[in-house]
């Protein structure tokens, strides 16, 4: 990697470097939706936590859910279905009520 990333220009002409979606928190994910609605490519799927491996509340791992306020579905979870399809317009991050979304620039 020689620190070249994909840019692009705004309709301003300002440069702007897209950070792109990396990973996808599944155990922070109240499965809300939010993420799924947002996104204008299709990156994401909400999935039965139970079919995720790994997660809190599936088969294998622990069922440890705390009341945070937010309106959620602990049977559901949203995972990265389609990760080539992103943009790099973090709108995900802006509307995720827990953080769950990690990005990143991509190299050229």
């Amino acid at each position: 990697m020689n620190g070249e990333w994909i840019t692009g220009l705004t309709r301003g002409g300002a440069h702007w470097t897209p950070t792109f979606v990396t990973t996808l928190d599944g155990n922070r994910c109240i499965g809300c939706g939010r993420c799924f609605k947002v996104c204008p490519r299709q990156v994401f799927d909400l999935k039965d936590r139970e079919s995720v491996p790994g997660l809190l509340g599936s088969e294998d791992g622990e069922d440890d859910w705390e009341e945070d306020g937010f309106s959620d579905d602990p049977h559901m979870v949203m995972i990265i279905h389609n990760a080539d399809d992103c943009i790099g317009c973090a709108a995900c991050s802006r509307v995720c009520p827990k953080r769950c979304h990690k990005h990143a620039p991509w190299p050229m």
